[in-house]
């Protein structure tokens, strides 16, 4: 997976344990972490056991190119939140000093609107004849609502958790086709390296076949030559010692 580089907030980030520095969130970053906290700031409403929704984020944060922990998206949405209440208070700076000011403030007047619309609707309900019943069901199918949104989050981790295993898998395997090819390559040159020398040994052997047997070729041409000389002087010798004796 290809990770995101860009400019950094200029705020900083948490350290983590022991006072160890995270790497710092870039723009882009955070913009798509609001946008998803966003997404799920109802839930988040709804219930206090929100490990599953950090988690989720957390998993749909890796799936843009974001490596990001729960742990770690949980503290960025608590600095989020202390800079936004302290942003509050500037008025027309606000937007200038901290640049995530309308994200925070457009997931906030969303939860408010949320709850003024569920508001009129209670009180609606409260007017009409057997509203104790009506709230009743409505509260019966909201537990049900929330208990299927948790289930649908904890499969869509699960989901998020197989997908990065896969991804994994297929890497593994790549290296593993990579590394087998390069296994061999390295196998074809050693033969040909093996091939080439026993050609050269075999080139060698045979020059000095070919030398032995020019020496043994020149050795028998001059012992034939000191032959022919040795009859020749010895017959000029018989030839002189017929003369001397006639």
């Amino acid at each position: 997976m290809e990770y995101h580089h860009h400019h950094h907030d200029s705020a900083g980030d948490e350290g983590g344990a022991g006072g160890e520095r995270l790497p710092q969130w870039s723009l882009e970053e955070t913009r798509e972490f609001l946008v998803l906290r966003a997404e799920l700031d109802q839930c988040f409403v709804r219930t206090k056991r929100n490990r599953a929704l950090w988690a989720t984020i957390s998993s749909r944060m890796l799936l843009k190119g974001f490596s990001r922990s729960a742990e770690q998206c949980k503290s960025k949405w608590k600095n989020l939140l202390t800079r936004f209440k302290a942003s509050e208070v500037m008025e027309g700076e606000a937007s200038r000093v901290f640049p995530y000011y309308e994200e925070m403030k457009s997931i906030f007047s969303g939860r408010m609107e949320r709850i003024l619309i569920s508001s009129e609707k209670g009180k609606r309900a409260g007017e009409d004849e057997g509203d104790q019943e009506a709230m009743k069901r409505e509260k019966k199918k909201r537990k049900k609502k929330l208990k299927e949104e948790e289930g649908g989050l904890e499969e869509e981790v699960k989901w998020a958790l197989r997908e990065l295993v896969r991804r994994q898998e297929e890497r593994e395997s790549r290296w593993l086709q990579l590394a087998e090819a390069r296994e061999a390559e390295r196998k074809a040159a050693e033969e040909e390296w093996r091939r080439a020398m026993e050609a050269l040994m075999e080139e060698r052997v045979a020059m000095e076949r070919r030398w032995k047997e020019v020496h043994e070729e020149r050795r028998a041409r001059v012992e034939a030559l000191a032959d022919r000389r040795d009859a020749l002087i010895a017959a000029v010798i018989s030839r002189i010692d017929d003369e001397n004796v006639d």
